[in-house]
């Protein structure tokens, strides 16, 4: 079982999938079919993962059909300006259409290539359209310029980083906070908080489980990312229990408005040149 949210245009997301930066292709398409056979729905990429035909091929090798799947995936800047870059990310991912499909990064014209994601929506390529790393002076432009609402944004939030500014900007909006680093970039001091060993030991848990728990009753769609089947399944396994209002917020005392992920101002720039490597996506 998976939880569905509701997007502001009324597509239904699953809140939790399976994330897949960092893995390599052979390794992405092995995890696609073992989260999309152990219940999992939903599966984000990007083009920069340089994994997204693999993707495409482990939707395929799990038997499902296609439109029980949700995919999501993110256009790179460097093709932001192409007229071509969501057509050739269908034909990489083997697919007709994109469930969600977000820009990466707020760099290049990201103007130009929201409006080109908005046209996609109208031609039947994609249902959903949103933003990366988008945070405030880029975010109020494009919700200026908009015809079509974001309806995810994806950023850093965990407990020590719950995002609870951003969270209230968005909520006029109705937009949906979709969250990386779901377990903090594996840092063993968050994830042995000693709350979380207190819950886990109540709901029969791991403490893993406790924080994925926690976003899902925060509104929060997460992808955490991992190879090991047995992790992948667990981290779907987390529909059988909620946690209290009281535990909620013993667990809100946690934030430490602390980021793992510090924006770079030059590194930001220098993805508007940087070129994706089309070789190792195979």
């Amino acid at each position: 079982m998976n939880e569905k949210v509701i997007l502001n245009n009324g597509v239904e997301m699953p809140s939790v999938g399976l994330g897949t930066f960092l893995m390599k292709p052979e390794e992405a398409e092995e995890a696609v079919y073992n989260a999309l056979t152990s219940g999992h729905r939903l599966i984000d990429t990007a083009n920069a993962y340089m994994n997204e035909r693999a993707v495409g091929r482990g939707m395929k090798r799990s038997g499902l059909k296609r439109e029980d799947i949700f995919l999501e995936t993110k256009l790179w800047p460097t093709v932001y300006s192409k007229a071509t870059a969501i057509d050739e990310t269908l034909e990489r991912l083997d697919t007709d259409y994109i469930d969600l499909l977000l820009l990466h990064q707020p760099t290049a014209d990201y103007k130009a290539a929201y409006q080109m994601m908005e046209e996609a929506v109208k031609a039947g390529k994609v249902r959903a359209i949103g933003l990366s790393n988008f945070e405030g002076e880029p975010l109020q432009e494009i919700l200026k310029i908009c015809e079509i609402k974001p309806a995810v944004i994806q950023v850093e939030a965990h407990p020590y980083y719950p995002q609870n500014e951003l969270k209230d900007i968005l909520k006029e909006h109705d937009i949906k906070i979709q969250a990386w680093y779901p377990l903090g970039h594996g840092d063993r001091t968050l994830l042995e908080e000693p709350l979380w060993s207190e819950l886990a030991e109540k709901y029969g848990k791991t403490n893993a489980q406790i924080i994925l728990r926690w976003h899902v009753q925060s509104g929060n769609i997460i992808i955490p990312g991992s190879k090991n089947p047995e992790h992948i399944k667990d981290n779907a396994d987390i529909f059988d229990f909620a946690l209290t209002n009281e535990e909620m917020q013993k667990i809100a005392k946690l934030n430490k408005n602390k980021r793992y992920y510090i924006p770079n101002p030059e590194l930001l720039a220098s993805y508007a040149t940087m070129e994706l490597k089309p070789e190792l996506d195979v």
